[in-house]
């Protein structure tokens, strides 16, 4: 068998586990990096805190360009929504962070927001092709499989504003983890959803190019959800849709209702039984029961 390039990893624990061999830097800026795409630069490194953070400083001082990607085998001070924290096994996921310049292409800032739901839908469909596996996304930045009957969390999005005119979004997705690797009872992974290819290099080409191609397309479109067809795809694709749900809102507030829609703005519109509509545009969303 011949090895990825992974000079960059230890050489006593290279091969520690020989279902996670390193990712192969090379040949991913070769099938990436292209002069007329968004990818302009592409890094693999072995082990980060993380990879947002890391790219928001280069962003904020101006040593990389809009579609630099980083990505870390292993993260140590991983971060998701509300500042929550987590890990996993070095090589069992898929963790890496972009940055993104939207309003270099005439994408108004109020429009920003759709980022985090973009890289949801662009991860949703990247999967659904290279792995052969279903997906759900739950509102806002949850990526959702079904692994023994059971909707679980698989991957989670991060985005965060670098400097002026910088976004850097970050996703981190289960692929190889275990059962016994679980980091709650309600995690989930690739494998253990049964996808038909765990390979973290092919997988991580779709989710870029998908990422990529829905982008550029919703910045031709000036950000527009409608035009850019990412409002209706999202929509699509979104397990909290037509659930009962309970939004607990800053400052200690719950909001029970039905959630309805997903209003331009990427907000989610709650329908209370008792109450008018809201649109809640942050919180933590619980589903209530099953679809």
């Amino acid at each position: 068998m011949t090895p990825r390039d992974g000079s960059d990893v230890p050489e006593n624990n290279r091969w520690s586990d020989l279902d996670r061999p390193p990712l192969g830097e090379a040949g991913l800026r070769r099938s990436l990096l292209r002069g007329d795409g968004l990818w302009s630069s592409l890094e693999v490194v072995p082990r980060t805190g993380s990879t947002n953070t890391d790219l928001v400083t280069r962003a904020s001082s101006g040593a990389v360009a809009e579609g630099a990607v980083l990505i870390a085998e292993e993260q140590s001070a991983a971060r998701g929504r509300l500042d929550r924290r987590w890990s996993a096994p070095p090589r069992s996921g898929l963790f890496f962070s972009v940055l993104l310049k939207p309003g270099e292409h005439e994408v108004p800032v109020e429009r920003w927001g759709w980022l985090p739901l973009l890289a949801g839908v662009a991860l949703a469909t990247g999967l659904s092709s290279a792995a052969g596996v279903d997906t759900a996304l739950k509102w806002p930045n949850d990526l959702l499989l079904t692994v023994g009957g059971e909707e679980r969390k698989a991957a989670g999005i991060l985005a965060e504003r670098a400097g002026a005119d910088g976004v850097v979004v970050g996703i981190g997705l289960n692929v190889s983890l275990r059962a016994e690797e679980l980091p709650v009872a309600t995690a989930g992974s690739l494998a253990l959803a049964g996808a038909k290819v765990v390979d973290r290099e092919p997988l991580l080409r779709a989710v870029l190019r998908s990422f990529e191609r829905w982008y550029l397309e919703w910045c031709a479109a000036q950000g527009d959800p409608g035009v850019s067809g990412l409002q209706a795809t999202y929509a699509a694709g979104c397990a909290t849709l037509g659930r009962s749900v309970r939004a607990q809102l800053p400052g200690g507030r719950d909001l029970v209702g039905e959630a309805v829609a997903v209003d331009s703005d990427g907000r989610l519109v709650i329908a209370p039984a008792d109450g008018p509509r809201e649109s809640v545009g942050a919180g933590d969303i619980i589903h209530l029961r099953p679809a």
